[in-house]
């Protein structure tokens, strides 16, 4: 059966793998090793030149494997059912989200070069691009989905920047306010500004919707970010990052990761590759419990709203994105509460069954406090602008029974309106 009539979810238990190689073993083994053994020094050689680009690979020739450094089979075959959700030419997997950020960040910024990006983002993120990439002379434009793409060229080209714009970088839905973006009209954005000698490339932060509710390359972008510690890691066990993009960005993506040394090891591409197995059903479950949580959260009376995709109308300017972009409303609730900061931590300690703790699109539910908790470091201002309020509190939902998730919150908003236990 060819491969490409088969959907990703049905590739995810055997894409790019060969039992016959491996003992007949139905799974991939753990290569739990830092080198591999060269048939031959002129084998040695012919891997060395194509890994380190001094020469293009011949006709039917493959990478062979080198050093864990620069590819190992877990991490190669995880990579490659990694790109089929994407349609991409290629994927690379990383330690960490952030490093598969900093990376993306570090190889398409020169210092002196503009980056233009959405906010709110993740705050790991903010932290990066206001802390460590202006140390590098490589200066920012902040913009939110409330404004137009044309009020944000506005910008551009009043700051009197708009010749060193670098790279557009959109989160979207954006963490933790699940506000949208028209990922087309920023391509075409970049694309204005491109030239023959550089390209701006546009990369999306795609954490939220997981592979699975939305492909930000079949919108025109070059790469999409993910942290795989969320949906596609899915368990919290494992830290890991993730980068799908077209073949010319992935090889620059790839080349800088050698050099930094931020891939993921054998035993995370093992775990992800075991993950990605179940990617689908997880989500999906997800998904049908935020329906039902968002809805009774929408009708407590101590509950101010409710920013969940679901929610969206044909009146809300975003409604059209929405239906373009995503397949799912997602699994993602930003909660508002009456009151303030302490509503909001009266609410997070009455949960017993949803733990507070920070991360998202794992089994488990979790929720937190974004504006002193992930984003406590963005500026008080700018926070307020953003919309990261002291009465928010976001909410990842699991694959626990919708009704219990439900008696549990009913339980912890009782501690702010007690009539309604």
């Amino acid at each position: 059966m060819n491969d490409k009539q088969l959907s990703p979810e049905s590739l995810m238990m055997s894409y790019g793998y060969d039992p016959q190689l491996s003992e007949g073993a139905i799974k991939c083994p753990i290569f739990q090793t830092s080198t591999f053994v060269f048939k031959s020094a002129e084998e040695g050689k012919a891997f060395f030149e194509i890994a380190y680009g001094h020469r293009e690979k011949m006709d039917g020739e493959e990478l062979g494997l080198i050093y864990s450094r620069l590819n190992n089979p877990d991490l190669e075959i995880l990579e490659d059912r990694l790109a089929l959700w994407d349609k991409a030419d290629g994927a690379a997997v990383f330690d960490s989200g952030m490093s598969a950020i900093s990376t993306v960040l570090l190889e398409f910024l020169r210092p002196g070069d503009l980056l233009l990006y959405s906010g709110p983002v993740y705050g790991g993120t903010d932290h990066f691009i206001n802390h460590l990439l202006v140390r590098y002379g490589i200066e920012n434009i902040v913009f939110t989905a409330h404004e137009t793409v044309e009020e944000v060229e506005a910008k551009l080209l009043a700051s009197g920047k708009a010749d060193r714009l670098g790279l557009v970088y959109l989160e979207t839905p954006a963490n933790p306010t699940n506000d949208l973006l028209d990922i087309e009209a920023y391509v075409r954005l970049a694309e204005k500004y491109s030239t023959e000698e550089r390209k701006v490339f546009t990369a999306v932060d795609n954490t939220y919707m997981g592979p699975l509710w939305s492909h930000p390359m079949d919108h025109g972008a070059d790469m999409v970010l993910y942290s795989a510690t969320k949906y596609i890691g899915g368990h919290s066990d494992l830290i890991a990052g993730a980068v799908c993009g077209t073949a010319e960005a992935i090889l620059r993506v790839k080349t800088l990761r050698t050099f930094m040394g931020n891939m993921a090891g054998p035993w995370t591409g093992w775990l992800l590759m075991r993950s990605l197995e179940t990617l689908k059903i997880r989500m999906e479950e997800q998904a049908r419990n935020a329906s039902k949580v968002a809805e009774f959260l929408s009708s407590h009376s101590s509950v101010e709203r409710v920013a969940y995709l679901g929610f969206l109308t044909e009146k809300d300017p975003q409604y059209m994105i929405y239906k373009r972009q995503y397949s799912s409303a997602g699994a993602m609730l930003s909660v508002y509460v009456k009151g303030g900061e302490a509503e909001a931590f009266r609410f997070l300690n009455g949960m017993k069954m949803i733990k507070l703790a920070v991360s998202l699109g794992s089994t488990e539910s979790l929720a937190q406090h974004p504006a002193t908790m992930t984003h406590a470091d963005v500026e008080p201002e700018m926070k307020k602008k953003l919309g990261i309020t002291d009465n928010l509190v976001r909410i990842s939902v699991g694959v626990e029974n919708p009704d219990d998730l439900i008696n549990d919150i009913k339980r912890a908003l009782a501690a702010l309106s007690p009539e309604e236990v």
